[in-house]
C-alpha cells in the first residue's frame, strides 16, 4: 500500500528512511522565513548525521568508498541525502557546498540538541564533539520541536576538552589550525591522526559515542592535507 501524505511527513517516516543508509536525524528546527539557500516554503530543516555503531563499515561497501575518486564521503552524503529528500519531496542541502557556504552552525545551534563548548566546537547531545552533521532535508512542513535539553558542558566541571590538545590549538584568541597540522606532521602527533583529535575525544559524550577510529582517521587525513 502507498505511503499516505501523513505517514510521509512524520519524523518516524524520516528516520526510517535515514536508517536504511546508515544515518539518523541529529536535530531539526523550525524555518519561519527562508533564506539562506532554502526553498522557498521551506517550514522546518532536519540535520542528518552518522547513525552509530555501524556507520563506517556500511560506507565501505558503498561505491564512492570503492571507485577511488576524491571525497568519497562529501558524494555518498550527497547521493544518500537527495535519494531520502527524493522520496520525502523535500530540498537536500549540504554543508560542503560553496562557498559561500549554508550557515549549518547556526542552524545546529537553533534544534536545543547541539550547543557551543568551551572549545569553539559543537557539542550535540548524543555525539559530543565528534559530531557530523552530513546533510539536511528542507521540508514543506512543519515538525513539532524536540523537548528543550540541558545543555552539557554547563555541568561538566573538569572540562577535559580544553586541556587535551598537547599544543593548546584551542585558545582564547581562536583555534590555531597550523599548530593543529604542524603537530600532526610529528611522531608525537600520531595519536591525533590515527585515532582523531584528542580534545574531541576527551569530552565525556565523545567517550561514550561509538564511533570507529578509522573514521576519525579518515576525518583528520582531509584536515591535514587541506593546506
Amino acid at each position: 500500500m502507498a505511503a499516505t501524505v501523513a505517514s510521509l511527513r512524520s519524523l518516524e517516516t524520516l528516520s526510517d528512511m535515514a536508517a536504511r543508509r546508515q544515518l539518523r536525524p541529529l536535530g531539526h528546527l523550525a524555518i519561519t522565513s527562508p533564506g539562506a539557500g532554502l526553498p522557498c516554503g521551506t517550514r522546518s530543516l532536519v540535520l542528518l548525521g552518522p547513525s552509530e555503531p555501524g556507520f563506517w563499515p556500511f560506507l565501505q561497501k558503498e561505491k564512492e568508498f570503492r571507485d577511488g575518486r576524491p571525497d568519497p564521503l562529501d558524494r555518498w552524503s550527497r547521493r544518500a541525502i537527495s535519494e531520502i529528500a527524493s522520496d520525502l519531496g523535500a530540498t537536500p542541502v549540504f554543508p560542503f557546498d560553496g562557498p559561500p557556504y549554508l550557515p549549518f552552525h547556526d542552524w545546529a545551534l537553533r534544534t536545543g540538541r547541539f550547543w557551543q563548548s568551551p572549545i569553539n566546537l559543537l557539542v550535540h547531545d548524543e555525539a559530543g564533539l565528534l559530531v557530523s552533521i552530513r546533510g539536511a532535508l528542507a521540508l514543506p512542513w512543519s515538525l513539532q520541536p524536540d523537548a528543550a535539553m540541558p545543555a552539557p558542558c554547563k555541568h561538566c566541571r573538569e572540562a577535559p576538552c580544553l586541556t587535551s590538545c598537547p599544543v593548546d590549538a584551542f585558545g582564547p584568541s581562536g583555534y590555531a589550525a597550523e599548530d593543529c597540522r604542524g603537530y600532526l606532521d610529528t611522531s608525537d602527533g600520531a595519536d591525533c591522526l590515527m585515532a582523531g583529535c584528542l580534545a574531541r575525544r576527551a569530552c565525556p559524550i565523545s567517550r561514550a559515542y561509538p564511533r570507529r577510529p578509522s573514521q576519525s582517521a579518515f576525518h583528520m587525513a582531509a584536515f591535514h592535507g587541506n593546506r
